[in-house]
């Protein structure tokens, strides 16, 4: 068994920010994270490797410090008793101990089902560009990038770097809402300089305002996309080797609420609800980063900073943080009203499209259940290896299902890690 002040669920850029204000204040730090390198979905790649010099910066600084360990490929499975995580690493299963615990577990992208939807070439927008920077050759091949949100620009600008060819980007959201939001970037200059630099980045892509991917069409594999342009209804055939295809973001809460803590509804998504100091409703334990609400990079460094000094029992430089989290939380309201999905998106679905991936559960079989419950018992939506956390996102825009419990492993587990 392993011991620490303070464990951190998650090494994205919240729980990397969190261990480095904990450890600065002597406590003993552990992070552990699924993935073999830090950074997360945002810093993915190696934090050495980032156009933003805070990651290195960070990376450096717990690298430096005696007091922090990080346990990469280190999942948890379940809390077997309350201040103690059971985890699973590549070889074996362990028990750790801790004082204070910060769940920064992220989110992970929506997808939303369409007519065509699980023809392999079709991927998530983050999905294909972590692929691409853990070197999945795109080199010519053509890519349409669609769904909402500026993460679009972002996974679009990656896969042109690594050679892909970007056919289009297709925004669900109308042109006021992109230009109420763009107005809204004042106050935030670094992000007006992000956004100047991504437009440097994809000139000459096409970029399709209030308009969405009807469906996708091939034999065996993509070969081409249908998109809806505007309120005219226009239809325009795009051809195409991937659909990189993400509605946004879905907050990890599963952990959380495995633990007890309190959730709570924003912008339509359920979050972890934590009080100023980004305390849970389970005493010592934090939760920092996108499982409090969706907001980018700044925001989950900050609630990160603030969620390490107050469990290091350092309230008031946890406090200095305040304003500039409710800087960013301003902005990611703002974000949330610019991309709010459109009602068409809940009428794509035919009654032969998949649902649930994992068991093949189509539209038809679900929509004449009232409860995620009742789906689940009756037909197995959700019940496989991903849990719910795809279909999950799916049935809440539907059918405004949301899954009832959580199953315990939180993560696929070996036997032999729960039987040792």
């Amino acid at each position: 068994m392993k011991h620490f002040d303070v464990l951190i669920v998650g090494a994205g850029p919240a729980g990397l920010a969190a261990a480095q204000a904990a450890a600065a204040q002597g406590a003993q730090v552990g992070i552990i994270d699924d993935n073999p390198l830090a950074g997360g979905q945002i810093w993915r790649g190696g934090l050495e490797q980032q156009a933003d010099p805070r990651a290195p910066q960070l990376w450096q600084a717990l690298s430096d410090a005696q007091n922090v360990e990080f346990m990469p490929q280190t999942r948890v499975m379940y809390s077997p008793q309350p201040k103690h995580l059971l985890v699973q690493t590549p070889a074996a299963s362990l028990t750790l101990h801790y004082k204070k615990l910060i769940l920064a577990t992220g989110a992970r992208e929506r997808l939303l089902p369409f007519p065509g939807w699980t023809l392999p070439g079709v991927t998530g927008a983050g999905g294909l560009q972590a692929l691409s920077k853990g070197g999945y050759p795109l080199e010519g091949k053509r890519v349409v990038v669609a769904g909402s949100g500026p993460l679009l620009l972002a996974a679009a600008a990656t896969l042109k770097s690594k050679g892909a060819q970007i056919v289009a980007i297709i925004e669900q959201a109308g042109t006021p809402a992109l230009a109420r939001f763009a107005l809204g970037l004042l106050p935030t200059p670094s992000k007006i300089t992000q956004a100047l630099q991504l437009a440097s980045d994809l000139r000459g892509v096409p970029y399709l305002r209030n308009s969405y991917v009807h469906s996708a069409h091939g034999d065996g594999t993509l070969q081409s996309v249908q998109v809806q342009r505007g309120a005219e209804r226009d239809q325009e055939t795009l051809q195409c080797d991937y659909l990189a295809c993400g509605y946004g973001l879905l907050p990890n809460v599963e952990l959380a609420q495995a633990l007890g803590c309190a959730t709570a509804s924003s912008n339509g998504q359920t979050v972890v609800a934590v009080d100023e100091w980004q305390q849970t409703s389970v005493e010592d334990i934090y939760c920092a980063g996108e499982g409090t609400g969706v907001g980018g990079v700044d925001l989950a460094l900050a609630e990160g900073r603030i969620a390490g000094f107050a469990a290091a029992g350092q309230q008031e430089q946890a406090r200095q943080g305040f304003a500039q989290r409710a800087s960013w939380r301003r902005f990611a309201e703002r974000l949330a009203r610019a991309f709010v999905l459109r009602p068409e998106l809940r009428t794509l679905a035919g009654d032969d499209t998949i649902i649930c991936r994992c068991e093949d559960v189509c539209h038809a079989e679900l929509r004449t259940h009232t409860s995620w419950r009742s789906a689940k018992l009756q037909t197995r939506c959700g019940m496989g290896p991903c849990q719910g956390r795809i279909c999950g996102g799916a049935t809440d825009i539907l059918y405004g299902w949301r899954p009832d419990a959580v199953r315990l492993p939180i993560s696929p587990t070996r036997i032999s890690s729960i039987i040792d």
